[in-house]
């Protein structure tokens, strides 16, 4: 285990662990809808010079898989266009979909899973504040490789004119 500060660790350990993916590969991230599209476009931004082909999936559900496009000038974005995340070189878990408020049950994750993955792909979680553990969804699925970063926020009021 090797800890990296800020988003260049989160953004470098993601890029790190599809290091051994052939260029043009799939990658398929399945996330909760709203909350981890922006995570999987900063995650798609960090391999952005590897022409991997890009889908997202909302709430882990195969039949409502999206392309995702580069825009210049606005970076990755996922678009309304349907995808294909058949026999996808990875696929990335997002922690959302652990997050009791906002993703989904385990067994539909898990159905996601077996349904996609071949013995060729890879499974990558990328998570914060370790919800994939807490939740126990790391005794669940067979992670390639889990990444988990966290989060700290200061809020400063201006005092006064």
């Amino acid at each position: 285990m090797e800890k990296r500060p800020g988003i260049s660790g989160l953004t470098g350990a993601f890029k790190e662990s599809v290091s051994k993916l052939p260029d043009g590969s799939k990658l398929v991230f399945a996330g909760s809808a709203a909350v981890c599209s922006p995570f999987a476009e900063l995650l798609a931004y960090a391999v952005k010079d590897r022409n991997f082909e890009l889908v997202f999936l909302p709430r882990a559900n195969i039949s409502e898989a999206r392309t995702m496009h580069w825009s210049e000038g606005v970076g990755f974005s996922v678009t309304g266009e349907m995808g294909d995340p058949s026999n996808p070189g990875a696929l990335v878990l997002l922690g959302g979909l652990a997050m009791p408020k906002f993703g989904c049950p385990l067994a539909q994750v898990q159905e996601t899973v077996k349904g996609l993955c071949t013995k060729d792909t890879m499974v990558v979680g990328v998570c914060f504040m370790g919800i994939f553990e807490r939740e126990g969804w790391t005794k669940a699925i067979p992670f390639d490789s889990l990444i988990n970063a966290t989060m700290e926020a200061t809020l400063n009021h201006r005092q006064g004119p």
